[in-house]
């Protein structure tokens, strides 16, 4: 199997949101959205004082065919996160307040199934396989990776403008 990182990059926002509506935003999106399988890896919380550090972390992938897969990872990172009260149409509401900051990486695999490395000939065969026969099928899964990471990460940071302008 032959793992290609070919995103990286990350949103963060201060202010006032509801870190589990940004969750169950970010979960669904993800799932719903843009069909990927979800695991939650990692899921820590350290109080300091009043507030709290969360650190949550998510693998996810969605296999294309029997050759191709796409695999993310997504890292919440919640610094100072405290319960705010504010004034929403004239009511007293509980909200959130902190930093968050969401990291994703995508990464394309190939032969995830290990059929082209159980000898050297088949593993050159592979790598013509890619560069001659499938390249703009390569291209295009690369592409739709892309395109998929940016779209969740463009949703998230515009359902975090929206719940601080509430």
């Amino acid at each position: 199997m032959e793992k290609n990182k070919i995103f990286s990059t990350k949103t963060k926002y201060d202010g006032i949101f509801s870190f589990k509506d940004v969750y169950k935003f970010c979960y669904d999106y993800l799932t719903d959205e843009l069909k990927f399988n979800i695991i939650e890896t990692k899921y820590s919380e350290k109080l300091k004082g009043n507030s709290k550090d969360i650190d949550v972390e998510w693998e996810g992938n969605i296999e294309f065919d029997d050759y191709f897969k796409h695999y993310i990872k997504v890292k919440f990172k919640i610094i100072g996160l405290n319960e705010v009260e504010i004034m929403q149409e004239g009511i007293k509401t509980k909200r959130n307040k902190g930093s968050i900051e969401i990291k994703m990486d995508g990464i394309v695999i190939r032969d995830y199934r290990g059929n082209y490395t159980t000898n050297p000939t088949r593993k050159w065969m592979r790598s013509i396989y890619e560069k001659w026969v499938i390249p703009a099928k390569v291209e295009k899964i690369e592409d739709k990776l892309i395109e998929d990471c940016d779209e969740f990460l463009g949703q998230a940071k515009a359902f975090l403008d929206l719940e601080g302008k509430r």
